[in-house]
């Protein structure tokens, strides 16, 4: 037999999330999670999740970069990074080079498919910034820029 209602049963006709909404870590996630769902999908068709896209997108930037520093740079643990490195280099969009001055180290690179590849991504990733940031004024999305920077770096 069902369960009764009481007068003591309250029931929610519209629901209050103003305490959340005054939350900074509840709107960091709920902006973030509106634009990883874009993303993910958007880059689907280059099979990179975010990480892989910002480990490439450091490589793009800065050739030569190594291992340590994309650790550093991405907040990454180094088991974390190794497989993910290995993928892509299985993949053949980047490659290892000795490093210039450290005989310890090898530098990252991407190779010609990496680069084309990256080219596409970064235009995709562009164009979907840009679907985001029509919300705002030029001027609130650098103020966002900025002031979620304050908060991570």
């Amino acid at each position: 037999m069902p369960a009764r209602k009481t007068a003591a049963t309250p029931s929610v006709e519209e629901v209050d999330t103003s305490y959340l909404e005054g939350l900074l870590g509840y709107n960091a996630r709920r902006a973030a999670l509106a634009v990883i769902e874009v993303f993910l999908q958007r880059m689907a068709v280059y099979d990179l999740r975010p990480v892989d896209f910002s480990v490439l997108s450091l490589i793009t930037h800065n050739p030569g970069i190594t291992s340590r520093q994309l650790c550093s740079t991405l907040g990454i643990l180094p088991p974390n990074l190794v497989g993910m490195i290995n993928g892509l280099e299985r993949r053949e969009l980047i490659t290892r080079l000795p490093h210039p001055t450290d005989g310890r180290a090898m530098g990252l690179h991407l190779t010609d498919a990496g680069a084309r590849l990256m080219a596409e991504a970064e235009s995709t990733a562009v164009q979907l910034e840009a679907q985001i940031a029509s919300r705002l004024t030029p001027s609130e999305g650098k103020t966002l820029i900025r002031l979620l920077k304050k908060i991570y770096l």
